[in-house]
């Protein structure tokens, strides 16, 4: 059975490109192979800033929303979050949706494609990594990062990648296939 790969759009805001870049990363996914891949938009969840009475290692949610997103987070095995970076930092939206669950992320590896202007989301990616390492996940060194993100944004709205982007989104999928493997047996 595939380990299962969760791509997860991590901006929310209206005009966003985050789509666009996840679709094509989570196309890119399926077609290496190794990972049964599952698109996720955070937008879909509608989290309000955390608002659990109980602390999230309890795993005793009182809103259904908490709940939608444990049932979502629990069933991957790996993560990429395709994120933004906004003002030298990961998006609120990520931030949040991190925090509201703890168990479900724990012995799981992550990845990142960040996107933006000049730095390509790099800053936002450097700004999350501590925060999953403290849910015990393993972010990979290995990512994606798309400078100047606007450029590869077609006419019909799709992303265009380009053979270093694609280069660095194969070896961000086999790290983290090889870190899913290895985790998954903790798990066990």
């Amino acid at each position: 059975m595939p380990l299962k790969l969760q791509v997860i759009i991590c901006s929310t805001r209206p005009g966003r490109v985050g789509p666009s870049v996840a679709r094509w990363f989570h196309e890119f996914a399926r077609a290496h192979g190794q990972f049964d891949v599952e698109l996720v938009d955070l937008a879909d969840f509608k989290l309000p800033l955390y608002d659990e009475p109980v602390h999230p290692r309890m795993q005793q949610y009182a809103h259904d929303h908490t709940k939608r997103w444990s049932a979502s987070v629990s069933r991957a095995d790996a993560y990429v979050f395709v994120t933004p970076e906004y003002n030298y930092s990961a998006p609120p939206s990520l931030v949040n949706a991190l925090d509201f669950v703890y168990k479900e992320w724990n012995e799981k590896p992550c990845g990142f494609v960040g996107y933006g202007g000049v730095s390509g989301g790099l800053r936002a990616v450097q700004s999350v990594k501590p925060q999953v390492t403290t849910l015990k996940m393993m972010p990979m060194v290995e990512g994606v990062a798309i400078p100047m993100v606007a450029k590869h944004i077609r006419e019909n709205g799709e992303f265009a990648s380009n053979e270093l982007i694609d280069a660095s989104a194969t070896t961000l999928l086999d790290e983290l296939l090889r870190w899913a493997t290895a985790l998954k047996t903790l798990r066990a």
